[in-house]
């Protein structure tokens, strides 16, 4: 559209509050909101800036929705940047989602900490109890873990606890009571799973209580190592409902606070938000913001942007910090509306408090490594060490474990390490097994390696949770996640992600993966070789028969053990070659 188009399609619109598009071949490229939608489009014949200019000129139709309110408009507008994700919009990206703690619906409550409490699992979870959101992932499995240990609440899937006939490893563990046969009473369940939701609405001493008499008592019986344990959880316990410390000097009607920094890098820019709650700081988040050709009039445009999108959907703080103004009105208008009470401090606490979320903005803008990424992706704090996990066997003969790591996106070929695996035909039990071999070496520190920040099984939805029995019974708590060759879905506990395929951090996953089937399969090679010249080496077997009595048997060993009518049933063995094969067997 040319300047001319403009004027005369303004000229067409009403001088009410609403929301305008302009389109090219029916996709949107650019939402805008306007008080007047005549005056606020007219002044698109003079664009402000190259960008805009060059949205104007790619456009070829201008698509309106009249609105009762401003207010109406500046929701309606981040509503369609979502879901259109317009080209020259400054968009805000999914957000990274942090862990909560969910107790589900069921007749036989499940407790979880999830990242997706609305998702696929939550389906089936009926009408569900969430909790948080909390920032720090590894204090919240730990209080979750001794939830689970002082009360038995169940942890395991709808499908695994359906038809049992007998208790699962947690029961072993003390992890769960075992509803699913019967272990406890129904009743009985119910009320541990209302003390549960009594600590997790904030009543600590229901946790704090018994895991400081089992402390003392580990103390008492020189049980020093488990009293240990049992002092940091405590910790975590008593420090779970009041994360942070800061404290904001607000007037006394405020009683949510949030504090946003911005920091811009090219086409990207970062926001961070710290929300403070009674005068102390209890969420730390940092947002993406992408705009493609280059954000818009610097740090207003960001913030103006990110304000709309995030707080469309969500309750909007007492008061606001920010580095700057933000220059938009209609903005400016729904805000005081709100009664949000907005401040660009310029000294004292609150300027401190501005200068910490931006200082936060800049640990990370512009990150585009790829360990970053897969950070980002998966919620994590950090991703720079990832192991990777493989199995391959021949039937469940020559069985082998490869376990790779990379260091910041690239092979650690130092820290490879493998493992001989007992002979069996289960690729889920084999995966246990090598994952409980390397959980024990660490927490047992026969392992000279440093923890990896994630575990990678090379497989599906069984091969993870197997991996993940094999964590809780060692007690190892560091992220796992599986990568499906078939669909290359990145599962994890609590979703799957279909990653596009040009994603970086799903480019690094697939390299870790790929490496570790790599290196099973070369072991396993070696390992089935060197059994094979055991065979080799009996006169009258060739190749070929050697693999037909391994396709047999399944192994050497059970070749051995072949009586001589079962070794003559094999193609090519005659009565003289089994007989050969039996006396140097």
């Amino acid at each position: 559209m040319n300047a001319d188009a403009v004027r005369e399609r303004a000229g067409t619109l009403p001088r009410e509050p609403g929301v305008y598009q302009f389109q090219e071949d029916g996709t949107t490229l650019y939402v805008g909101k306007a008080v007047d939608l005549r005056s606020r489009v007219r002044s698109y014949a003079d664009p402000r800036s190259a960008r805009i200019g060059r949205m104007v000129d790619r456009a070829d139709d201008l698509e309106i929705a009249v609105t009762d309110t401003e207010t109406q408009a500046l929701l309606l507008e981040a509503n369609l940047i979502k879901r259109h994700a317009p080209r020259y919009n400054v968009r805000l990206k999914d957000d990274k989602s942090y862990p909560m703690v969910q107790v589900t619906g069921h007749e036989t409550a499940r407790i979880e900490v999830t990242r997706d409490p609305h998702g696929r699992k939550a389906k089936e979870a009926g009408e569900s109890a969430i909790y948080g959101p909390f920032t720090d992932k590894g204090r919240v499995e730990t209080v979750v873990k001794a939830l689970r240990e002082t009360y038995g609440i169940r942890g395991c899937s709808d499908h695994k606890y359906a038809n049992r006939d007998r208790p699962c490893l947690d029961y072993e563990m003390g992890l769960c009571t075992a509803p699913c046969t019967d272990e406890i009473a129904l009743e009985a369940y119910r009320e541990d799973v209302s003390e549960v939701t009594r600590f997790l609405e904030g009543e600590t001493g229901v946790l704090a209580d018994p895991l400081r008499e089992r402390m003392e008592a580990a103390a008492e019986a020189q049980r020093f190592e488990r009293a240990a344990n049992l002092r940091d959880r405590l910790e975590a316990v008593e420090a779970f409902h009041g994360e942070g410390g800061e404290a904001i000097q607000s007037p006394g009607d405020e009683r949510t606070t949030d504090v946003l920094g911005v920091a811009i890098e090219g086409a990207e820019a970062t926001v961070a938000r710290l929300r403070a709650e009674e005068g102390k700081l209890v969420e730390r988040d940092r947002h993406t913001l992408a705009a493609p050709d280059g954000p818009s009039d610097g740090v207003p445009a960001v913030l103006a942007a990110f304000i709309v999108q995030y707080y469309a959907e969500r309750t909007l703080p007492d008061a606001l910090l920010i580095p700057e103004r933000h220059g938009d009105d209609e903005l400016e208008a729904w805000l005081a509306a709100e009664g949000v009470s907005v401040r660009v401090p310029g000294a004292g606490r609150e300027a401190t408090l501005v200068d910490l979320a931006l200082k936060n903005a800049r640990r990370t803008v512009g990150r585009n490594d790829e360990y970053g990424a897969v950070a980002d992706a998966l919620g994590l704090e950090v991703a720079r060490r990832i192991e990777g996990f493989d199995v391959s066997h021949a039937g469940g003969t020559a069985a082998v474990g490869s376990n790779v790591t990379f260091v910041d996106g690239s092979a650690e070929t130092a820290d490879y390490r493998r493992k001989k695996l007992t002979e069996i035909n289960d690729d889920y039990e084999n995966m246990r097994r090598l994952i409980e071999w390397r959980a024990r070496r660490a927490v047992e520190r026969r392992d000279d390696r440093p923890d990896p920040d994630l575990l990678l099984i090379d497989g599906g939805e069984g091969q993870l949770e197997a991996a993940r029995e094999a964590l809780a019974e060692v007690g190892w708590e560091i992220p796992a996640v599986a990568l499906a060759k078939a669909e290359e879905r990145v599962i994890t506990p609590d979703r799957d992600f279909s990653w596009p395929s040009d994603a970086p951090h799903l480019h690094l996953l697939q390299r870790v993966r790929d490496e570790a089937h790599r290196f099973a399969v070369q072991y396993h090679r070696t390992i089935r070789d060197d059994v094979s010249t055991v065979l080799d080496d009996v006169p009258g077997v060739g190749p070929e028969t050697r693999n037909r009595l391994l396709g047999r048997f399944g192994s050497v060993e059970n070749v051995r053990k072949a009586s001589l009518e079962e070794l003559r049933n094999v193609s090519g063995i005659g009565e003289k070659t089994a007989e050969t094969i039996r006396s140097r067997l």
